[in-house]
Protein backbone atom coordinates (compact mmCIF):
# COMPACT_ATOMS: atom_id res chain seq x y z
CA UNK A 1 0.00 0.00 0.00
CA UNK A 2 1.32 3.22 -1.40
CA UNK A 3 0.68 6.70 -0.33
CA UNK A 4 1.25 9.76 -2.43
CA UNK A 5 1.94 13.43 -0.89
CA UNK A 6 3.41 16.29 -1.50
CA UNK A 7 4.39 19.26 0.58
CA UNK A 8 1.35 21.09 -0.02
CA UNK A 9 -1.57 21.69 -2.79
CA UNK A 10 -0.92 21.96 -6.39
CA UNK A 11 2.36 20.24 -6.92
CA UNK A 12 1.15 17.44 -8.79
CA UNK A 13 0.45 14.72 -6.54
CA UNK A 14 -2.42 13.42 -7.74
CA UNK A 15 -1.25 13.39 -11.18
CA UNK A 16 1.43 11.72 -10.40
CA UNK A 17 -0.99 8.97 -8.39
CA UNK A 18 -2.91 8.23 -11.44
CA UNK A 19 0.46 8.08 -13.74
CA UNK A 20 2.02 5.63 -11.02
CA UNK A 21 -1.86 3.20 -10.69
CA UNK A 22 -1.71 3.43 -14.90
CA UNK A 23 2.04 2.21 -15.02
CA UNK A 24 1.17 -0.79 -12.46
CA UNK A 25 -2.04 -1.88 -13.97
CA UNK A 26 -0.60 -1.68 -17.22
CA UNK A 27 1.93 -4.64 -16.18
CA UNK A 28 -0.39 -6.41 -15.51
CA UNK A 29 -1.31 -5.53 -12.46
CA UNK A 30 -4.34 -5.57 -10.14
CA UNK A 31 -4.93 -1.85 -8.79
CA UNK A 32 -7.01 0.32 -6.53
CA UNK A 33 -6.60 3.58 -6.50
CA UNK A 34 -8.04 5.89 -3.58
CA UNK A 35 -8.53 9.77 -3.83
CA UNK A 36 -8.15 10.32 0.17
CA UNK A 37 -7.89 14.23 -0.07
CA UNK A 38 -11.33 14.43 1.04
CA UNK A 39 -10.95 18.49 1.51
CA UNK A 40 -9.71 18.80 -2.35
CA UNK A 41 -10.46 15.64 -4.32
CA UNK A 42 -9.34 15.91 -7.83
CA UNK A 43 -9.05 12.23 -8.64
CA UNK A 44 -12.52 12.56 -10.63
CA UNK A 45 -11.28 15.10 -12.54
CA UNK A 46 -8.58 13.44 -14.04
CA UNK A 47 -10.39 10.57 -14.80
CA UNK A 48 -13.69 12.33 -16.11
CA UNK A 49 -15.78 10.48 -13.56
CA UNK A 50 -18.23 11.41 -11.26
CA UNK A 51 -17.56 12.61 -7.70
CA UNK A 52 -20.75 12.25 -5.93
CA UNK A 53 -20.12 9.33 -3.90
CA UNK A 54 -16.89 7.87 -2.95
CA UNK A 55 -14.43 7.61 0.04
CA UNK A 56 -16.27 9.13 2.44
CA UNK A 57 -19.57 7.39 2.00
CA UNK A 58 -17.52 3.72 2.43
CA UNK A 59 -16.16 5.42 6.18
CA UNK A 60 -19.28 7.56 7.52
CA UNK A 61 -22.20 4.96 6.23
CA UNK A 62 -20.69 2.15 6.16
CA UNK A 63 -21.51 1.48 2.82
CA UNK A 64 -19.97 -1.34 0.68
CA UNK A 65 -17.12 0.68 -1.30
CA UNK A 66 -17.37 -1.60 -4.25
CA UNK A 67 -20.67 0.17 -5.01
CA UNK A 68 -18.58 3.38 -5.48
CA UNK A 69 -15.33 2.10 -7.52
CA UNK A 70 -14.80 3.16 -10.95
CA UNK A 71 -14.11 1.12 -13.87
CA UNK A 72 -11.82 3.19 -16.37
CA UNK A 73 -10.41 2.18 -19.72
CA UNK A 74 -7.41 1.06 -18.42
CA UNK A 75 -7.64 -2.36 -18.07
CA UNK A 76 -6.84 -3.73 -14.22
CA UNK A 77 -7.72 -0.26 -12.64
CA UNK A 78 -10.21 1.02 -10.24
CA UNK A 79 -10.82 4.29 -9.00
CA UNK A 80 -12.25 5.09 -5.80
CA UNK A 81 -13.34 8.93 -5.36
CA UNK A 82 -13.29 11.05 -2.24
CA UNK A 83 -17.21 11.40 -2.14
CA UNK A 84 -18.54 14.41 -0.16
CA UNK A 85 -16.54 16.69 1.83
CA UNK A 86 -17.03 15.69 5.64
CA UNK A 87 -16.88 18.02 8.62
CA UNK A 88 -14.09 16.63 9.98
CA UNK A 89 -10.91 14.82 6.92
CA UNK A 90 -8.73 14.50 9.73
CA UNK A 91 -10.78 12.41 11.90
CA UNK A 92 -12.21 9.84 9.35
CA UNK A 93 -8.32 9.37 7.38
CA UNK A 94 -6.95 8.62 10.96
CA UNK A 95 -10.17 6.59 12.01
CA UNK A 96 -10.93 2.40 12.90
CA UNK A 97 -12.98 2.56 10.45
CA UNK A 98 -10.35 3.59 7.85
CA UNK A 99 -7.61 1.23 9.22
CA UNK A 100 -10.29 -1.74 9.23
CA UNK A 101 -11.45 -0.85 5.68
CA UNK A 102 -7.69 -0.80 4.08
CA UNK A 103 -6.97 -3.90 6.00
CA UNK A 104 -10.16 -5.46 4.68
CA UNK A 105 -9.81 -5.08 0.90
CA UNK A 106 -5.52 -5.02 0.99
CA UNK A 107 -5.84 -8.96 -0.17
CA UNK A 108 -7.75 -7.99 -2.87
CA UNK A 109 -5.06 -6.02 -5.08
CA UNK A 110 -1.62 -6.13 -6.20
CA UNK A 111 -1.18 -2.59 -5.14
CA UNK A 112 -3.41 0.14 -3.20
CA UNK A 113 -2.41 3.72 -4.14
CA UNK A 114 -3.66 6.39 -1.65
CA UNK A 115 -3.70 9.81 -3.01
CA UNK A 116 -3.31 11.32 -0.13
CA UNK A 117 -3.53 15.41 1.30
CA UNK A 118 -0.65 17.37 1.17
CA UNK A 119 1.82 17.52 4.28
CA UNK A 120 1.36 21.03 5.06
CA UNK A 121 -0.66 23.06 6.61
CA UNK A 122 -2.65 20.32 7.79
CA UNK A 123 -2.56 16.73 9.46
CA UNK A 124 -4.49 14.46 7.35
CA UNK A 125 -1.71 13.12 5.49
CA UNK A 126 0.48 12.43 8.45
CA UNK A 127 -2.65 10.11 10.13
CA UNK A 128 -2.34 7.72 7.59
CA UNK A 129 1.35 6.67 8.25
CA UNK A 130 0.81 4.11 9.94
CA UNK A 131 -2.09 1.72 7.44
CA UNK A 132 0.87 2.48 4.53
CA UNK A 133 4.21 0.50 3.46
CA UNK A 134 5.74 3.44 2.11
CA UNK A 135 5.67 6.93 0.98
CA UNK A 136 6.16 8.66 -2.37
CA UNK A 137 6.50 12.22 -2.33
CA UNK A 138 6.13 15.03 -4.80
CA UNK A 139 8.05 18.19 -5.14
CA UNK A 140 7.33 20.79 -7.86
CA UNK A 141 10.13 22.05 -9.54
CA UNK A 142 10.96 26.09 -8.24
CA UNK A 143 8.11 26.40 -6.15
CA UNK A 144 8.21 24.92 -2.63
CA UNK A 145 10.76 26.02 -0.45
CA UNK A 146 13.49 23.74 0.88
CA UNK A 147 12.58 24.51 4.57
CA UNK A 148 8.91 24.00 3.85
CA UNK A 149 9.90 20.34 2.08
CA UNK A 150 12.37 19.90 4.60
CA UNK A 151 9.69 20.43 7.41
CA UNK A 152 7.42 18.31 5.63
CA UNK A 153 9.69 15.22 5.15
CA UNK A 154 10.65 15.18 8.93
CA UNK A 155 6.80 15.25 9.63
CA UNK A 156 6.41 12.31 7.73
CA UNK A 157 9.29 10.45 9.37
CA UNK A 158 8.04 11.73 13.20
CA UNK A 159 5.51 9.98 12.61
CA UNK A 160 7.03 6.52 11.42
CA UNK A 161 6.33 6.93 7.74
CA UNK A 162 9.27 5.47 5.24
CA UNK A 163 9.92 7.68 2.20
CA UNK A 164 10.32 5.40 -1.16
CA UNK A 165 11.15 8.15 -3.42
CA UNK A 166 11.02 12.11 -4.17
CA UNK A 167 9.31 12.71 -7.70
CA UNK A 168 10.56 15.57 -8.82
CA UNK A 169 7.42 17.30 -10.42
CA UNK A 170 6.86 19.73 -13.36
CA UNK A 171 10.32 20.51 -14.72
CA UNK A 172 10.60 22.94 -17.53
CA UNK A 173 10.85 20.29 -20.65
CA UNK A 174 10.49 22.05 -23.83
CA UNK A 175 9.45 18.39 -25.07
CA UNK A 176 7.25 17.44 -22.29
CA UNK A 177 4.33 18.23 -24.57
CA UNK A 178 0.86 19.01 -23.14
CA UNK A 179 -0.38 18.51 -19.38
CA UNK A 180 -3.83 18.15 -19.82
CA UNK A 181 -5.91 14.89 -18.96
CA UNK A 182 -4.68 13.00 -22.75
CA UNK A 183 -0.91 13.35 -21.34
CA UNK A 184 -1.38 11.62 -18.19
CA UNK A 185 -4.15 9.20 -19.33
CA UNK A 186 -2.32 8.14 -22.82
CA UNK A 187 1.39 8.86 -22.61
CA UNK A 188 2.46 8.78 -18.85
CA UNK A 189 5.44 9.89 -17.94
CA UNK A 190 8.38 8.56 -18.08
CA UNK A 191 9.42 9.37 -14.70
CA UNK A 192 6.10 7.48 -13.54
CA UNK A 193 6.92 4.37 -15.51
CA UNK A 194 10.12 4.07 -14.04
CA UNK A 195 9.13 4.90 -10.71
CA UNK A 196 6.02 2.18 -10.94
CA UNK A 197 8.97 -0.36 -12.14
CA UNK A 198 11.09 0.36 -8.86
CA UNK A 199 8.04 -0.19 -6.31
CA UNK A 200 7.17 -3.28 -7.97
CA UNK A 201 10.40 -4.87 -7.11
CA UNK A 202 9.93 -3.03 -3.73
CA UNK A 203 6.71 -4.37 -3.17
CA UNK A 204 7.64 -8.04 -4.95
Amino acid sequence: MIKVTSTVQGEGKSATSANLAISMAQSGKKVLLIDCDLRRSSLHRIFHILNSKGLTNVLVEDADYKEFCNTVSVPNLKVLTGGPKPPNPSEQLGSEKMKTFLEEIHDEYDYIILDAPPVLPVSDALVLAHVTHGVVFVLQHGEVEYDAAKTAINSLKNVGAKILGVVLNKVPIESLGSQGYYYYYDNESEQASKLGAKLRKVFK
